[in-house]
């Protein structure tokens, strides 16, 4: 009975030691950037992006240099996505976004400075959702920020 209970012991020590060897041994996946993407992210002239819907009265502005020479070359193009993805995704991305500029100490306050209101039972239409979204992966990528557990690709 005692060589038994050692055995089986024995069994789940050199299983954890596995699993734990195999974690260690994982990469993060890179994101490559073209040199279209990074010729728009060294834009120094102020680019202004006004999101809004003509359905629905919401409204973002985001001032940000190189964001819509990035929207109109680089980024998917509409109806790429479904609205569905892009508000699973900007909820994620939102979420954790609001997170970091409640943590001005742990993260730059220059990249995290206002909240972002996004209420997921809103529907903000196609528009809205597309640009915030692109913003958000625009924004990882020029950045190297990662705001929910997925590589932000294009």
């Amino acid at each position: 009975m005692k060589k038994k209970r050692i055995y089986t012991i024995c069994s789940a020590i050199v299983l954890v030691a596995t699993v734990i060897a195999s974690s260690c041994s994982t990469t993060k996946e890179t994101v490559t950037i073209s040199e279209d993407e990074k010729s728009a992210f060294h834009q120094k002239e102020g680019d202004t992006v006004k999101i809004a819907s003509e359905e629905t009265e919401y409204e973002i502005i985001i001032i940000e240099p190189g964001f819509n020479f990035w929207l109109q070359s680089i980024a998917r193009p509409r109806n790429f996505y479904s609205q569905s993805y892009m508000e699973n995704r900007n909820q994620i991305f939102v979420t954790n976004y609001n997170q970091r500029v409640m943590q001005p100490l742990r993260y730059n306050p220059d990249l995290y400075e206002l909240q972002i209101n996004y209420d997921p039972h809103t529907d903000y239409g196609y528009e809205v959702n597309y640009k915030l979204y692109n913003y958000f992966i625009y924004f990882q990528r020029k950045y190297n920020q990662r705001l929910g557990p997925f590589v932000p690709r294009i």
